[in-house]
């Protein structure tokens, strides 16, 4: 018997090791392979039977449930995984193997089309893997959305004596964890798309700035990269290619803004965290003033399957300029929170009331932060708005890192655009005097409306405005972006305070 558990940290969260213990206790003979968790957290943890070449899933599981499980009578069973809706809906392409496989097993990685790609690329020339990324129109999943291919290319074209690959794996936005869950489930995948991009751009060193609030993600992505150095994956000699790439994991110490690329730098190293002025670009000035490519942990991992499938296949799912996939992280006040990727085009109502069911609390939607602390709250009014990087923009919002938090009809908008302020306020690294001194009064002045005083309304407008022009990186920049749309669709919720005063 071939039994999978999840080793992901949600699933562990919600006692998935007791379970495997129940498991050992009750069938001794079972061969339990530890997997990712396939992103459905209101099942976790999931427990996977195979049974003639087929997993059948049994969630959320409990100790008590284990006799139940082995014998096929739980009253939690769920069928074939494959076949349920959640699964059958999705296109999975960078999360393909995440659920499915060991993480930690470099052959059953290769077994599910792992490496492919990087093969691919070790045959063609630098421009020619900087060309394939271009085509397929794979743009930072970060939340700047900028073309990756671009950016390789100023990397490749600049003439250094080292360059280097950085994957930003300081994954701070609430309401996202398909950073944490793909290098705890797929490491494999980012340790591949960087020694891809190392070889694109002539970059042999990499390094993976992950925060230390992700310890699993920490030691799983440490063991992975240990085992490609020794099976050649990794090194001065990549797959017997004459290529050299090599990398190493660093911990970040957990400052919000050191997910902003040239923080990250900075930090990386061995300096205060704060926002570097551009120009220059860190791709002609970046890690040690050396040109250098910055990507996150999910454009990394996406580029494999572009290789492994040609650009082609990627580029021909999506709407407008966003092609390929979004890797939703559906989070908050919800019925069925988890991660879903899907081709960018789905609406965002059907993300929220088909895909998570609504609220959990069973009360209407009242809105929905897109794109993480510094995204806009969309209100019910603009759930026909699909999710792509312009028409996301067109309709006042950003996508961010695609984390979506959804709150019911009993929260204050006001109390969140304070909350929003403070956010800032507390993780400003001080560098610029918008961000630095604006989030402060932008609290001052919030609470003055909380208090009645109407006449504080247009100064939070106009502080909004000197922060969004003037601040010199997306904290100070974007946090106007959950104020100002608090006080645009929601403006009853700041009246009725101060209506309460009088």
């Amino acid at each position: 018997m071939k039994v999978y558990v999840p080793m992901d940290s949600a699933a562990k969260a919600l006692g998935a090791e007791d379970v495997v213990a129940a498991l050992r206790a009750a069938a001794p003979e079972a061969e339990i392979v530890r997997t990712g968790s396939r992103g459905m957290i209101w099942l976790e943890p999931l427990v996977e039977v195979e049974l003639d070449g087929v997993r059948l899933g049994f969630g959320p599981a409990e100790p008590s449930d284990v006799p139940g499980i082995l014998d096929g009578s739980s009253a939690k069973a769920l069928g074939p995984v494959e076949d349920l809706d959640w699964m059958k809906r999705q296109t999975r392409l960078t999360f393909a193997r995440v659920g499915v496989i060991d993480p930690l097993s470099l052959s059953d990685y290769q077994a599910h089309g792992g490496l492919t790609g990087l093969r691919r690329a070790l045959a063609m020339t630098g421009q020619e893997i900087v060309d394939e990324v271009k085509a397929s129109g794979l743009r930072g999943r970060g939340g700047a959305g900028f073309p990756t291919g671009i950016k390789w290319q100023t990397v490749h074209d600049a003439d250094a004596p080292q360059k280097y690959i950085v994957c930003n794996a300081d994954e701070g936005d609430s309401a996202t964890f398909a950073d944490r869950m793909l290098m705890e489930g797929d490491p494999f995948t980012l340790i591949e798309g960087m020694a891809i991009a190392g070889i694109g751009v002539g970059a042999t060193k990499g390094y993976v700035y992950l925060r230390s609030e992700y310890p699993d993600a920490i030691a799983v992505l440490s063991r992975a990269v240990e085992i490609a150095r020794a099976e050649g994956l990794l090194g001065g000699d990549v797959l017997c290619s004459g290529r050299a790439f090599d990398m190493e994991v660093r911990k970040g110490a957990g400052a919000y803004v050191c997910g902003e690329e040239t923080s990250l730098l900075n930090s990386l190293e061995g300096k205060r965290g704060v926002v570097r002025s551009k120009p220059p670009l860190p791709a002609l000035e970046g890690f040690l003033g050396r040109p250098t490519v910055v990507n996150n942990v999910i454009s990394l991992a996406t580029v494999p399957v572009i290789f492994e499938k040609g650009a082609q296949f990627y580029a021909d799912f999506g709407l407008g300029r966003s092609r390929g996939t979004v890797t939703l992280q559906i989070a908050g006040n919800v019925a069925q929170g988890g991660l879903f990727e899907t081709a960018f085009g789905i609406s965002l109502g059907e993300v929220v009331n088909d895909l998570g069911g609504g609220t959990a609390s069973g009360r209407p939607v009242k809105a929905v932060q897109v794109g993480g602390p510094l995204g806009a709250y969309m209100p019910v009014s603009k759930f026909d708005t699909p999710l792509g990087y312009e028409e996301f923009d067109t309709a006042g919002g950003l996508i961010g890192h695609a984390g979506l938090t959804v709150f019911d009809d009993t929260t204050d908008m006001l109390g969140m655009a304070r909350f929003a302020m403070e956010f800032c306020a507390v993780e400003s690294c001080g560098k610029c005097t918008p961000c630095r001194i604006g989030a402060v009064r932008g609290v001052e002045t919030i609470d003055r409306i909380a208090q009645g005083d109407a006449d504080a309304l247009p100064l939070l407008t106009d502080l909004c405005e000197t922060m969004k022009d003037g601040s010199l990186c997306a904290l100070g920049g974007f946090t106007p972006f959950p104020v100002m749309s608090a006080l645009t669709h929601f403006p009853d919720d700041f009246a009725r305070l101060k209506e309460a005063a009088e």
